[in-house]
């Protein structure tokens, strides 16, 4: 049996002054601030459930891991496009593949996965994914 296939979705950000470090180019930790932007953006534009909606229900996501394979930098003001799509989920959580690419020159920037867990707000502990937001993702 095949696993299951999910779609992928692009958020377009630009290179902002205040991301640039003491080498002329955006630092690392900015990376994944540009992915979870676009995840936020996503969750609501693309999947249609937005992260207030998690947070209504009584939940949230937490990143457990991350890995991140830098490739080239980017500077200042350059366009980029983030593309994300869940690669696993299931009631422990979901993965959330991602790669970064340089609009104006087409390569990669760094690529890479999350790995989130959910969490019940009011306890902070994790808790089991429900199926109608397994289902919310099989897109």
């Amino acid at each position: 049996m095949n696993p299951p296939s999910y779609s992928t979705f692009e958020t377009e950000f630009r290179v902002r002054p205040d991301d640039i470090d003491m080498f002329h180019h955006v630092h690392n930790s900015k990376y994944f601030d540009y992915v979870l932007a676009a995840r936020y953006d996503q969750m609501e534009r693309c999947y249609g459930m937005a992260m207030e909606k998690f947070l209504e229900r009584g939940f949230g996501w937490v990143v457990r891991t991350a890995y991140v394979d830098y490739k080239r930098a980017l500077t200042i003001s350059d366009y980029f496009i983030v593309k994300t799509g869940i690669e696993t989920i299931n009631e422990k959580g979901c993965r959330v593949k991602f790669s970064i690419t340089n609009k104006g020159t087409g390569k990669l920037c760094c690529d890479g996965w999350f790995d989130y867990t959910m969490i019940d707000i009011e306890t902070g502990r994790s808790a089991k994914v429900p199926q109608d937001i397994i289902e919310q993702y099989l897109i």
